[in-house]
């Protein structure tokens, strides 16, 4: 049985490890947000032990890795013809855990946004073993990405003379910048802010006075990256022209 031309088996693998990737995403959260080791003797003295399902992280999981199968396929011809939605499956989970850390605790753990950046030349290496401009653009990405935003920390900072904006979301964007490269991490700087914006009138309504409160920026940042996955960049480049110069 095929469902827009992929096995539904595929469907029903990805399902499943996203289901077991979400529950592990519990773990990591809670031992990230605690600056705490993922891999250590605990996993199994005090989470396997008193194992609680966190349902919310393995259906959200679950649910994106199926998407992740539909908007991407799977090519039979071997991995190498698989590593978009490969860089994407392992992206997910990191994503979602910048989230929610960044909402719970108003931090991102240095070992995220290290394990992100590390796993970006991963993958910008294995791109420039069959094409070295997929590898330069990744670089280029990393630059754009950190560097856009370290600058509006330091001008938010000189204007503000108060932190705009944490070095933990500029590593973040650098990180990010190596897995989707030059014109995507544009568009995700774009959109993260234009998203923020909204939330931030939003907020300004229904509190009905100023936001005064330091508002987590990761999951702005995280939304702007699940739309560029699942949206073509020139699509939404259109839409964001369109709607700031209207």
């Amino acid at each position: 049985m095929y469902f827009n031309d992929i096995h539904i088996l595929y469907y029903i693998l990805f399902a499943v490890l996203g289901i077991f990737i979400g529950q592990f995403t519990d773990w990591c959260i809670a031992r990230l947000s605690e600056h705490k080791k993922v891999f250590s003797k605990d996993l199994w003295t005090e989470y396997i032990k008193y194992f609680k399902p966190n349902y919310n992280l393995m259906a959200i999981t679950g649910i994106i890795y199926i998407l992740l199968v539909y908007f991407m396929g799977i090519n039979t011809k071997g991995i190498i013809y698989n590593i978009d939605i490969i860089k994407y499956t392992v992206l997910v989970p990191l994503l979602i855990m910048a989230f929610v850390i960044d909402i719970k605790k108003k931090i991102i753990p240095n070992r995220l946004s290290l394990t992100i950046f590390e796993l970006g030349l991963v993958f910008a290496f294995i791109y420039g073993t069959f094409n070295i401009n997929l590898a330069i653009d990744s670089l280029f990405g990393m630059l754009i990405g950190g560097g856009f935003f370290l600058l509006v920390s330091l001008l938010g900072k000189i204007l503000s003379r108060k932190e705009a904006m944490g070095l933990g979301d500029v590593k973040l964007m650098a990180g990010l910048g190596l897995f989707f490269g030059t014109f995507n991490i544009i568009i995700i700087s774009i959109l993260s802010f234009f998203i923020a914006a909204i939330v931030s009138i939003v907020l300004l309504i229904i509190r009905k006075k100023k936001v005064q409160e330091y508002i987590a920026f990761a999951p702005f940042i995280a939304i702007a990256s699940f739309i560029i996955i699942f949206t073509p960049s020139n699509y939404i480049m259109q839409i964001l022209v369109k709607i700031l110069s209207f």
